[in-house]
């Protein structure tokens, strides 16, 4: 049985390594757009359990991609993710 991924509004960030985020609160899912090394949108990912307050912590972070690097990513328990999207072909 497959399960549809919400969607969640992305908004662009300044960030080497993220291209957007965005939260749905009623699903605590964070969702992180990545980008690669040209600086495109690549894959998109969600990640459960994460609240209204740490999305707003993350968003008005210094460093969105130090923010992921410290706080979110390391913690793959906390914050389980799925692959919603590849990257889009060029």
């Amino acid at each position: 049985m497959e399960t549809t991924a919400p969607v969640i509004a992305l908004q662009k960030v300044e960030s080497s390594q993220i291209h957007s985020i965005g939260h749905d609160a009623s699903t605590n899912t964070l969702a992180i757009r990545f980008k690669n090394y040209k600086g495109d949108a690549t894959s998109l990912y969600h990640y459960s359990n994460f609240t209204a307050e740490e999305f707003a912590a993350f968003k008005t972070a210094e460093s969105i991609g130090s923010h992921f690097g410290k706080h979110i990513k390391p913690y793959d328990k906390k914050y389980p993710y799925v692959k919603v999207e590849a990257a889009q072909a060029a």
